[in-house]
């Protein structure tokens, strides 16, 4: 899978197109030489036949038939073996001379030329070879055939294409080994790079991308990511400073605002002031509200894991949230439903958990108009333990739901009901402390409005975790013993 994984690489595509062009490259030299070493050798034997032609004529033309047909037997009786083929027949085929027996078959090129083979068909008394030969036609009707044995020059060809078929598989396959050794060394800088920043994405903010200190281009890269890490940091660290100092300073007046406001409350008889008073405490008890939200999300932001991570059962602890909010739900005659699978474990903080679980029900219940339904589930899939709460509200719509997660952010169709915008925002912090993830999606798609389903998946724990973790309380229970310390390194499912 890694091996895939590295074929997929930019780097390794790259040595790749650079691994087809050194072929191609390759290739047509040896095409090139091949070319013209082939070449060379037919023309070579061309020339020979040629040359062989030539001596012929001069000697026809110089003694006539007769004289023709004494020169070719000598020249066959004194080389019977000779690679030279010769073969003078009259006009209905009949040999009068050479050392074939009768015509070879194959029509032949405009030039003359045809190439054949040497066999027992043609009256050859030796092994079947290739033969290249010129045909014409002499005075009288005479026709003569003069060519060569070129079955070494046939074999030879073969010898170099082979050579350099085996040249080019070489060569692809050593081009092949240089761009996957050439591109794993650049996939483990990228990896470097692209592990570091996911740590980093996922709240470990101190982390920087290391160096090896030769001044690369990877180094480059890697020193501006950390500088510009290092000013982003400074500027969120500012702006969160910022924040935090206007929460808290302004909370404090705040509080004393809304006291005098409940005390004139109290101590008006004019109805109509009584009025104003009351939803001016309601407005600062909201203000209130959305300053601690803020300063809580702030707190969880910065505190990183919880170090109250404790075994959690999560069906308990939805249903004690479940038995808070059945009322509110009933005053909106709406149904509650439960569907909890027992023993579903993970390891949380209980009280960030319960916060979490009570702010998806509490927007449930908002958002679900009266005779709606709730339904609240915790299950076990695979390594993951979800809680899940699904209503048949007014819904988020799609282009909406990765953005529902930013502070202060509310759909469209929920502006005119309370709240400030931070409920999902408290919630994918404590989500993301618990290394769980949100999914969102309609509830039925076929409704209108479709409703809303939240689902947290979260690492549960598995049964050998659970077993380590029994040992470790029962070590912890019993006497220490030398310097053994009971701790066992675990790892999440």
């Amino acid at each position: 899978m890694k091996l895939l994984s590295q074929l997929r690489t930019s780097s390794f595509q790259l040595a790749l197109l650079y691994m087809v062009v050194f072929a191609t490259s390759v290739f047509l030299l040896l095409a090139f030489i091949y070319w013209r070493t082939a070449g060379f050798m037919t023309a070579q034997t061309d020339e020979t036949i040629e040359a062989e032609i030539a001596g012929l004529a001069e000697q026809y033309r110089g003694r006539g038939v007769n004289g023709l047909i004494t020169i070719i037997r000598e020249r066959v009786a004194r080389d019977p073996n000779a690679k030279t083929i010769y073969l003078l027949t009259t006009e209905d085929f009949l040999k009068l001379a050479g050392n074939l027996e009768t015509w070879p078959e194959g029509s032949p090129s405009e030039g003359g030329w045809v190439n054949f083979t040497l066999s027992s068909a043609v009256g050859w008394k030796g092994p079947e070879r290739l033969a290249r030969a010129r045909i014409f036609e002499v005075q009288g009707g005479l026709r003569l055939l003069v060519g060569r044995d070129v079955d070494e020059l046939t074999s030879l060809k073969r010898v170099i294409e082979t050579a350099i078929n085996w040249g080019m598989g070489i060569t692809l396959a050593l081009a092949l080994l240089g761009g996957y050794l050439m591109s794993r060394n650049t996939i483990r800088r990228i990896e470097v790079i692209n592990n570091t920043s996911r740590r980093i994405m996922n709240g470990h903010l101190s982390l920087r991308i290391p160096t090896r200190g030769t001044e690369d281009d990877f180094d480059q890269l890697a020193e501006n990511l950390n500088q510009m890490l290092d000013r982003i940091v400074y500027l969120m660290e500012g702006i969160r400073h910022v924040s935090d100092s206007i929460a808290h300073d302004l909370r404090t007046p705040l509080t004393r605002l809304r006291n005098q406001l409940e005390n004139t409350l109290m101590s008006v008889d004019n109805d109509e002031a009584r009025e104003q008073a009351g939803r001016a405490v309601a407005e600062a008890d909201q203000l209130l509200a959305t300053f601690n939200a803020l300063l809580r999300i702030a707190r969880l932001e910065t505190k990183g894991n919880s170090s109250d991570m404790k075994r959690v059962a999560l069906d308990e602890l939805v249903s004690d949230a479940c038995e808070l909010y059945e009322a509110v739900a009933e005053d909106k005659d709406q149904t509650f439903e439960q569907s909890l699978e027992p023993g579903v474990m993970l390891e949380g903080d209980r009280d960030l958990l319960f916060q979490m679980i009570s702010n998806l029900i509490d927007n449930a219940i908002k958002y679900t108009p009266e005779h709606g339904a709730i339904g609240v589930a915790v299950r076990r899939d695979g390594d993951d333990a979800v809680f899940e709460v699904s209503d048949s509200g007014i819904g988020i719509p799609d282009d909406e739901k990765d953005q529902v997660f930013q502070r202060f952010y509310r759909v469209g169709k929920s502006r005119s009901l309370p709240g400030n915008g931070l409920g999902l925002s408290l919630v994918s912090a404590v989500a993301e402390i618990h290394k769980g993830r949100i999914i969102l999606s309609d509830t039925d798609e076929t409704q209108q409005p479709p409703g809303l389903t939240v689902a947290v998946y979260m690492p549960a724990l598995t049964r050998a975790r659970k077993r380590i973790r029994a040992t470790q309380a029962e070590q912890a229970l019993a006497p220490a013993t030398g310097d053994a310390t009971g701790a066992t390194e675990t790892d999440r499912a």
